[in-house]
C-alpha cells in the first residue's frame, strides 16, 4: 500500500563549535502543519537512516495508521569514515565538540525553525554501531535535552561504562537497545576485530541496575543494516 509521503530537504547548517558547514537531511511528514506540535527524532549516520534504513518511508506508514504520534527526523550525515570516527567515538578527537553541537547549536536552531515541544522528554537521539555509541554519550550528558535513546548495536569501551556508572539522573532518561548475537567478529572502521556482544552485554547490566526505563534485546543477527532496518519498525512504535 502507498503511504502519503513526507518530505526530505537539506539544509546546511554553520557550528561554531565543529568549525565546518554541516548538511542536515529533514523529514516532514505528509500533513506537516505549523499550527500541530511536533516529537524531534535526530539521527546519527543521517543519510544511512533514509536510504538504508528507510526510515522515512516507514514514519509515513506508521503516522498514516496513526501508530506513532507526530515526528520530524533530522538526520545528521557523515562525510568519510574517518571524520565519523572523529565525532563519534569517546576519544576522537572532535568527540565532545560534535555532543555540544548537537545539545547547544542543533536542538535551539531545529526549536526556533520547527514546531516542536521543546522539552526533553519529546526529543529521541538514534544511531547504529559508533553513531549509538555518541548518542548515548549525549543522552547522558543533556539528559534534560534529550529524554530518549534508541541504540542499535552500540560501540562500548570502558568510557561508555564508566559514564553510565556514574550517571545520576535515570529517571529523566529513556533507552532502547539492541545487540546482535553474532556481533563477536566486528570489523570497525579502523580494520580491527571487535567482539561487540560482550561489552554490550556489560552496558545492559550496569544500565538495568538505574532508575532509567529500559529495554533490551538481542536479535538473532550481526552488524549490519539487514537487521537494524527491520528493527526500527519496532524502535519507533515502543519510543513514540
Amino acid at each position: 500500500m502507498e503511504f502519503p509521503k513526507g518530505t526530505i530537504k537539506e539544509l546546511t547548517f554553520h557550528s561554531r563549535e565543529l568549525g565546518e558547514d554541516l548538511q542536515l537531511l529533514v523529514y516532514l511528514p505528509a500533513n506537516f502543519s505549523p499550527l500541530y506540535k511536533y516529537s524531534l527524532l535526530i539521527a546519527q549516520d543521517g543519510r544511512d537512516y533514509f536510504q538504508l534504513g528507510r526510515i522515512g518511508r516507514l514514519t509515513d506508514e506508521y503516522l498514516f495508521e496513526k501508530e506513532i504520534e507526530n515526528l520530524i527526523i533530522v538526520g545528521v550525515p557523515y562525510k568519510n569514515v574517518e571524520e565519523r570516527r572523529r565525532k563519534y567515538h569517546p576519544e576522537g578527537e572532535q568527540n565532545q565538540q560534535y555532543i555540544r553541537f548537537l545539545a547547544h547549536e542543533l536542538v535551539p536552531f531545529l526549536d526556533q525553525e520547527l514546531p516542536t515541544y521543546q522539552m526533553g522528554l519529546t526529543r529521541a537521539l538514534i544511531g547504529d554501531s559508533l553513531g549509538a555509541t555518541v548518542s548515548l554519550m549525549a543522552g547522558l550528558q543533556y539528559p534534560h535535552t534529550f529524554g530518549k535513546v534508541l541504540l542499535q548495536s552500540p560501540y562500548v569501551d570502558e568510557n561508555v561504562l564508566n559514564s553510565v556508572q556514574n550517571f545520576s539522573d535515570g529517571q529523566l532518561l529513556q533507552l532502547y537497545h539492541v545487540i546482535g548475537n553474532q556481533e563477536t567478529e566486528v570489523q570497525t572502521t579502523n580494520g580491527k576485530i571487535k567482539d561487540f556482544l560482550t561489552p554490550n552485554r556489560k552496558l545492559s547490566k550496569i544500565i538495568s541496575e538505574k532508575p532509567i526505563t529500559y529495554f533490551y534485546e538481542e536479535f538473532n543477527g550481526n552488524h549490519t543494516w539487514t537487521y537494524w532496518q527491520p528493527d526500527l519498525r519496532r524502535a519507533l512504535k515502543m519510543l513514540f
